[in-house]
């Protein structure tokens, strides 16, 4: 289940892109906004975490249950992703505050305007994570990348029931399984092998990790905006995986069923699915996300042609309860 790409344009400026890959074609999928302001929980009853919103956000939910993509208008981006080896350890043995799987990234883009400030903030490891299997039945492990306007990013993932931070602005590409520090060792492997000439061609999360990785470094920095976005888009094609192609046992080898690419200077949000023919996007200077704003949402898994921008059509919703056991 997909990949993730941190891409830095000639211009100085930085856009992630990342493409969800999934077993279930049919996952209900939309687009989301919600105020600064907000007071909030993390869904798991009692010993929940509690807060309240400092930004505001547009976001992609899944099942109408969690928070899978966003960017927040400090433009602060996150990623969730698949991750089979995922270990969030007993609750009752942490003794710490819990989040449902399905806030996590919600509770970091609610919170903070940097990577920087959410790796202060977590390298405590101050919150239990609960997960629960997806309404398709799979297990909801998971790790999040986040990244942001400056270029920074971050990696946090947990292993042996403890989080783990990799920090680096270097870090520019996540897939899926092994563990994050496996991940780059294998990659290490595929630098020294080059990949003008030979590149591992399968859709497991190691090969699109270093395909991803050859393409990023290969692309130029395109000073043009328009030509950055066409760059990224074109390398989170070049790594999706066809309609129809999946491992059953393997739900982080699945089809692609959309991209994402957030251009974090111009606080613009892409949304590229690929049932529907055309990308569309919003504008985080043209939504209401002030304190007392109205909570909106567009469904974006209909069989609709429509395109470009749709910052005017969202509509006002009760926000969704957050995935639980």
């Amino acid at each position: 289940m997909c990949t993730r790409v941190l891409y830095g344009t000639g211009a100085g400026t930085f856009l992630t892109g990342r493409s969800m890959d999934w077993s279930d074609v049919h996952m209900q999928t939309d687009l989301w906004t919600f105020p600064r302001g907000m007071a909030r929980n993390g869904g798991t009853g009692d010993g929940t975490v509690h807060w309240t919103s400092t930004y505001g956000s547009a976001v992609i939910v899944i099942y109408d249950l969690a928070t899978s993509d966003g960017l927040n208008e400090a433009g602060l981006a996150g990623n969730l992703l698949y991750l089979a080896e995922s270990d969030f350890g007993d609750a009752a043995a942490r003794e710490k505050p819990t989040i449902s799987v399905g806030a996590w990234l919600q509770y970091m883009l609610d919170n903070y305007a940097t990577v920087a400030e959410a790796v202060a903030a977590m390298r405590n490891d101050p919150l239990t994570i609960i997960t629960a299997d997806a309404p398709n039945g799979k297990p909801a492990t998971v790790h999040i990348a986040l990244s942001d306007a400056g270029g920074d990013s971050a990696i946090f993932e947990f292993v042996g029931g403890a989080l783990t931070i990799h920090h680096s602005a270097d870090y520019r590409v996540m897939t899926n399984s092994p563990v994050y520090d496996q991940q780059l060792a294998i990659n290490a492997y595929w630098n020294l092998i080059g990949g003008q000439h030979f590149l591992p061609g399968t859709i497991t999360a190691a090969d699109r990790f270093a395909r991803a990785s050859y393409n990023l470094k290969s692309t130029p920095k395109f000073d043009d905006r328009r030509a950055a976005l066409a760059a990224i888009f074109s390398q989170m094609r070049a790594v999706s995986t066809p309609l129809g192609m999946s491992d059953p046992e393997k739900p982080n080898i699945s089809s692609t069923l959309w991209r994402t690419v957030v251009d974090h200077d111009a606080r613009r949000y892409y949304f590229d699915s690929v049932i529907n023919p055309s990308v569309v996007w919003i504008d985080l200077d043209k939504v209401e996300l002030a304190e007392g704003a109205q909570v909106a949402k567009l469904p974006l898994q209909v069989s609709e042609n429509v395109g470009g921008n749709v910052s005017d059509r969202l509509t006002p919703a009760e926000p969704f309860e957050f995935l639980v056991p």
